[in-house]
């Protein structure tokens, strides 16, 4: 804190105007090189930022055109017959390329168990009076309802839809006006798969399908409402499942049967490789890589902050080589081969002299996966390239982290200063207060001896 907060009051000198000048000028210099040191660092920063950010977008494309599985993908076309859809279609990557046509047959589906005529008056009728066990079982899958004593139809109907480990048996009621039908549906299908009924009390024959002193019991499975197979054909092969879905009966694929075929009718199915997810891919590398060209052409331009930056010269140098680079030994063995050049502008485009990609892609897709995915592709290559730079160790970030603790050191200069600025105000002060105090008595002796020169004879202040 200064000794004193307004100097110059004895002396009458405008002390705080000579204090304030000589504190500003040592102040303002110094100030000025503290803004223009963090102006530089921080456009340096931002600069190098940008170039990191473009670098990264590149480097995320890079880890998907290096993945060998991507190349591997499969795409199918499926085209349905004029009355509707009749299956449904997926692939995977292991899935075999070709042309099929495929009917459906028959639909799969679950049994179906209806109460015979008569035997229920209605929902609420009493069924048992003793405590009682309905079992229900189909394909290898089963479950138990308990049935309490003066159980209703409505009471039984509830327990089986609501127990726990039911496995697909819905119960249903249908109140036709002179009777209740019980309905029991399974969704357990394929041929010999009929739901199956048992209980452990007489009481229940009516809602079982096998009495309990054996026999029919009271819930019948009409021939179509039996438990069957799906059956489809493909390219003149029948085939069979318990289920609608069919994996693998083409290879590494999936076909579901949603409806019959009506008249013979077929649906289409092409499988090939996803050309266009792999155009769409090296698109993206060409739009992401002219993304960092255009960055550092900005960045190194003339007034720029980078423009003699030798990190980033050696970056362009090394990415231009990256691209330029032998790799494989297939019919393609480099960026240019598979159709890839660089304009006048360094920057890529997907056409040269000798070919375009899709004309690449013709000739051979799978040369063109090797430059790219093969253990020594050009992706492989380019993404270790960009960790030399992006990567926690890398050209760039320790760039960052040197700035910013330049940044940092700012800050810390910039406070001592302040406290040595504060002291330098300190010492003017204290100087000054002294001087003023000197002034101030020497203007009070000032005025005592004119008062008692004024009192004498011949002074002006006394008769003679």
């Amino acid at each position: 804190m200064p000794l004193f907060t307004s100097a110059g009051v004895g002396s009458g000198l405008d002390l705080e105007a000579i204090i304030s000048s000589t504190v500003a000028a040592a102040n303002q210099p110094k100030q000025a090189q503290f803004a223009k040191l963090e102006a530089r660092y921080e456009t340096e920063l931002s600069a190098l930022g940008a170039v990191k950010s473009a670098l990264s977008k590149l480097d995320d494309v890079l880890a998907k055109l290096s993945d060998p599985e991507q190349f591997q993908k499969r795409v199918a076309t499926l085209t349905q017959p004029d009355t509707g859809d009749i299956i449904r279609f997926s692939s995977g990557t292991d899935a075999t390329a070709g042309n099929f046509d495929i009917s459906v047959d028959q639909l799969a589906q679950g049994s179906r168990a209806v109460s015979t005529a008569g035997a229920f008056t209605s929902s609420s009728q009493v069924i048992t009076t003793a405590n009682s066990n309905l079992s229900f079982s189909a394909g290898g899958k089963s479950f138990s309802v308990a049935v309490a004593a003066n159980a209703t139809l409505e009471d039984i109907r509830q327990a089986i839809n609501n127990a726990s480990d039911n496995f697909g048996v819905s119960a249903n009621i249908i109140n036709t006006g002179s009777e209740a039908k019980l309905v029991y549906t399974s969704n357990v299908s394929g041929s010999g798969n009929d739901l199956a009924v048992t209980n452990d009390n007489a009481e229940l024959d009516a809602l079982s399908t096998v009495a309990n002193a054996g026999g029919a019991g009271g819930m019948t499975i009409a021939a179509a409402d039996q438990a069957q197979d799906a059956i489809i054909t493909i390219d003149g092969i029948t085939a069979t499942n318990d289920s609608n879905v069919f994996a693998d009966v083409i290879q590494g694929s999936t076909i579901t049967a949603v409806k019959e075929s009506v008249a013979g009718e077929t649906a289409n199915v092409t499988i090939a490789r996803d050309r266009e997810g792999i155009t769409k891919l090296v698109d993206e590398f060409v739009s992401a890589y002219n993304g960092v060209v255009d960055i550092m052409d900005k960045a190194t331009s003339e007034g720029n902050i980078l423009q003699f930056d030798s990190t980033m010269r050696g970056l362009q140098r090394q990415m231009v080589d990256a691209l330029s680079s032998t790799v494989g030994t297939s019919a393609f063995q480099s960026m240019f081969d598979v159709g890839l050049s660089l304009n006048k502008d360094g920057k890529l485009e997907k056409s040269n002299l000798v070919r375009s990609f899709d004309e690449a892609l013709d000739k051979d897709y799978n040369a063109v996966a090797d430059i790219f995915s093969s253990s020594g592709g050009i992706a492989t290559k380019f993404s270790s390239l960009l960790d030399n730079y992006i990567e926690s160790n890398g050209a760039i970030t320790f760039r960052e982290e040197d700035l910013n603790q330049r940044l940092d050191q700012i800050d810390e200069d910039r406070l001592d200063h302040e406290y040595r600025m504060e002291q330098l105000e300190a010492r003017l002060r204290e100087k000054y207060s002294g001087l003023d105090v000197m002034l101030a008595q020497m203007k009070s002796t000032q005025s005592y001896l004119l008062q008692q020169l004024s009192n004498l004879p011949g002074f002006g202040g006394g008769k003679e």
